[in-house]
């Protein structure tokens, strides 16, 4: 029973887990070169609570990830909070309340994690890191291109360049079911099947539908042919104009990024339900993983707004690695103003903690190099000397 207690109190609940070193110090260090991109294009950071009032966390965009949100009575006020299960939705009530009167188009980021009452197949963790954008108060498909644009700069700033990004209408399909009045079993029958790409099962609870969507479907691809299916389809005059504006969207990435790899689906619509327009989700080469998701959603009551969140989590398993920071054992009597400038050169270093009465710090053998490695240190600095250990 004693033997099993060390691990008893190392167990955590599902979905959660301890960032060790030097995981940890690498995720805080991608997230910071994410924000450096970010801020370089002008958005200003901001740092919402992790916790809020039910009544506001879930008022408006939040309402679409309540099911997903922990609640907990604060002792305090005796009124229901919320643990945030995304940021989105806080940065939106900010820029609606407190920045209210901020000039538009308001440019905001954030970092930080979120938590969620459960994981998915794919992404089981519980707690998720996030770093991302919101572009507020302008509709516009150079918007809307914007946040994938800025997205793919932060993302090569932590070595990912051949990423995919598929552009999406999540609000779509529920449009043409909702014109051709397909409700009930059809409905959930006909969702499921566009979810699976189940051409099959689309062609047989479609109906009227079942030609378009079944073109819609099978369209889904490079950038290119989906275009042209979306432009050869028959659809309804407000449904064009989604349509018409995701093409827009495409033709300024075009412009502005022609390398960049575009993929367009459009009846996929997964994804954070409070998305109403053109939306994006991000994929690495032969991961199944989202990198980030993002799309136009409303602020407030009915500001237009845009943005993407990025997953450093999933961004690093992607990421080659990063080389971590070497460290220096400083033996005593190291000279200060040098050891001052490895920090600055980007060196972590590690002052000798020995007794004063002994001359340097030493291991179990009187060795400060054995000393030095048995602490992960690549070099030693001796005086003004450094040298490199074997």
């Amino acid at each position: 029973m004693t033997d099993d207690l060390p691990n008893h109190k190392a167990l955590l609940p599902a979905g959660l887990r301890d960032l060790l070193p030097p995981d940890a110090e690498t995720e805080a260090s991608a997230v910071e070169a994410l924000m450096d991109v970010f801020a370089a294009h002008g958005y200003q950071r901001v740092q919402p609570p992790l916790l809020e009032f039910e009544d506001s966390l879930l008022a408006g965009s939040g309402a679409a990830v309540a099911e997903q949100t922990f609640r907990l009575m604060d002792p305090d006020s005796q009124r229901m909070m919320g643990l945030r299960a995304d940021t989105t939705p806080q940065v939106a009530r900010i820029a609606a309340t407190r920045l209210a009167n901020s000039p538009r188009p308001l440019r905001l980021s954030y970092a930080g994690p979120c938590l969620r009452v459960r994981g998915s197949q794919l992404a089981p963790d519980r707690q998720v890191a996030q770093a991302g954008i919101e572009l507020i108060g302008h509709n516009s498909p150079e918007a809307d291109a914007e946040i994938v644009l800025v997205g793919a700069e932060a993302l090569k700033a932590v070595g990912l360049d051949q990423l995919s990004f598929d552009l999406t209408l999540p609000n779509l399909v529920p449009a043409l079911l909702d014109h051709a009045g397909i409700e009930g079993e059809q409905r959930a029958a006909l969702a499921r099947g566009l979810d699976r790409k189940d051409a099959a099962a689309v062609a047989r609870h479609g109906g009227a539908l079942a030609g378009s969507l079944t073109d819609l479907l099978l369209a889904a691809g490079p950038a290119g042919r989906a275009l042209a299916a979306l432009e050869a389809a028959h659809l309804p005059a407000p449904i064009a104009a989604m349509a018409s504006r995701l093409a827009a969207v495409a033709a300024v990435l075009r412009k502005r990024a022609p390398a960049l790899r575009l993929t367009i689906d459009p009846v996929e619509f997964r994804g954070f339900r409070y998305h109403t327009g053109v939306s994006v989700t991000i994929y690495a080469p032969g991961r199944h993983e989202e990198l980030g998701r993002g799309g136009r959603y409303v602020c407030g009551d009915s500001e237009p707004a845009t943005g993407l969140t990025l997953f450093p989590d999933a961004v690093l398993r992607a990421a080659p690695p990063r080389t971590p920071r070497q460290r220096v054992f400083l033996a005593r009597g190291a000279d200060a103003a040098m050891a001052a400038d490895l920090r600055a050169r980007g060196y972590a270093t590690l002052a000798d903690l020995a007794d004063a009465n002994q001359t340097n710090g030493t291991d179990a053998n009187g060795d400060p190099n054995g000393e030095a490695r048995r602490l992960g240190c690549s070099h030693i600095l001796h005086a003004r000397m450094l040298i490199a250990l074997d």
